[in-house]
Parts: structure tokens; sequence; C-alpha cells
């Protein structure tokens, strides 16, 4: 794992001081929402082993998760749900819960590095960073927020939902998971427009 100092990004000299990142997890999965987080970190209280989340294993996003909580200036979650990526895309959908987010935080940022290619349509001054998450570390803290915020979520959901094993596999497409799609049929928080649970809606429509 790098070291802090290792996780830096060349910020322009312009770019004001009061900055947030954003990144969004869970375009892949066939079930549950999409999360975006949005950090501004402290300059004056710098949390140790910030990355890309992906990249930590489950203690340390935890540890990480609440360190960011406690320590960053500002943080907030925004999300859209399996109805709203069914109406309007996935891609679209992550740049909804970003928007969210960001707008969400309790002091508004001066400039935001978005995690990607492309930036959400709003009026904050803003840059895409591709592989951010990695790169830029308010991001790296956005993306760990969003994740364990969505995993918690996917566990907490095993109860309402049980027999699809979203506590293990968070709705990604494992084998457990279609397999009792198949068996199961889809539930309330499955993306229809999913093409595995469009087909699995099709076979019950026979």
């Amino acid at each position: 794992m790098p070291e802090p100092a290792q996780l830096a990004f060349e910020i322009a000299a312009d770019i004001p001081v009061l900055r947030a990142g954003t990144d969004e997890v869970g375009r892949g999965p066939l079930a549950g929402d999409v999360v975006a987080a949005a950090v501004i970190l402290d300059p004056q209280s710098p949390i140790a082993g910030l990355n890309d989340s992906k990249k930590l294993t489950e203690r340390a996003r935890e540890r990480c998760y609440e360190q960011i909580r406690d320590q960053a200036r500002a943080w907030a979650i925004g999300r859209a749900s399996a109805v709203e990526i069914d109406a309007i895309n996935i891609l679209q959908a992550s740049m909804l819960a970003m928007q969210r987010a960001v707008m969400a935080l309790s002091l508004q940022p001066e400039f935001v590095f978005v995690d990607g290619n492309r930036c959400p349509d709003w009026p904050y001054r803003s840059q895409a960073v591709v592989g951010g998450d990695g790169l830029v570390p308010e991001i790296a803290a956005a993306s760990i927020l969003a994740k364990v915020t969505r995993d918690r979520e996917m566990v907490a959901l095993e109860q309402t939902y049980p027999g699809y094993g979203f506590a293990r596999h968070k709705g990604y497409p494992t084998a457990l998971h279609m397999t009792a799609l198949e068996k199961l049929g889809p539930c309330a928080i499955h993306r229809c427009s999913f093409a595995p649970v469009a087909r699995c809606l099709d076979a019950n429509k026979r």
C-alpha cells in the first residue's frame, strides 16, 4: 500500500483550498442503489492510508471510514435508487448520485475533483480525474465512504430480502447471485434494466 505522501495529484496553483472530492460505488451490481460520497478534507488533520477503496482491506477501509467522518471538514452521501437507474441509465444515475452528495455538504466547495472522465452537469468549478481514487486524497476519501456505506446497506438488506446472498456479494453478478435470481426471481431492489435481471423477468412471463 502506498504511503500517504504518494497519494498525490499535481494540483494547479489557481485551484482554491476549499475543494471536495467525489466518487461513486455500485455501477456494476444488479441490485441496490448506486451510492456516492463527497468529502472536504482538513489539511490540519491528515488521514494516513487513504487510497482507492478497492485496494484497501476491509479492516483498513473501516478504520479510514471512521477517521474521515471524524476529521474531515465536511462529508455527505448521495444516491440514486434502482428505480432511478432503470429510468435514466446507470451513467446518469451515477452523475446524479455524485451531484446529490456534493450538494449535501455542509460546506459548499469552491472546486470539486470527480473520479472518472466526466463531471456532472452542475455549477461547480470541477475537474474529472481518471483513476482519481488512487491519486487525489479527497476522491480516495469519498470512495471509502461510499463503499463502506453501500456495503453496510447491502448487508442489512439481506434481512429484508433473504435468499439472495446480498450480504456476501453486495449485489454483484456472482454465481451465487445468479443462481438465487433464477430461483427466486427479481426483488424490489433489482435493476430491471440490467440484462441478467431483464432476462429473468422475461423468463418468468412465459
